[in-house]
């Protein structure tokens, strides 16, 4: 072999595992703790506008009411009665 070969294989060689190091490594640029919470304050985000857009939008009422305590109350009550028959 000449030099030339030698010093290409070589320099093959440090290449590879450099690709090999660099793959292991990993940073998230979001932590999964982070994400978790995301999913979990967007979900709750989904529910609260899903649920004035049904009782607003489709129900015909204000989109405000989904908050009464009231409201709540009257659709529970609603659904054991439906449930008792």
């Amino acid at each position: 072999m000449s030099t030339n070969e030698q010093s290409r294989e070589e320099v093959e060689k440090t290449e590879k595992i450099d690709e090999t190091s660099r793959q292991k490594i990993r940073i998230r640029l979001i932590p999964i703790w982070l994400r978790i919470v995301l999913l979990l304050f967007f979900m709750a985000i989904a529910a609260i506008c899903g649920a004035m857009i049904g009782y607003g939008v489709l129900g015909d009422g204000k989109p405000a009411d989904v908050f009464d305590k009231q409201t709540w109350q009257h659709v529970f009550d609603l659904v054991e009665k439906e449930s008792e028959k």
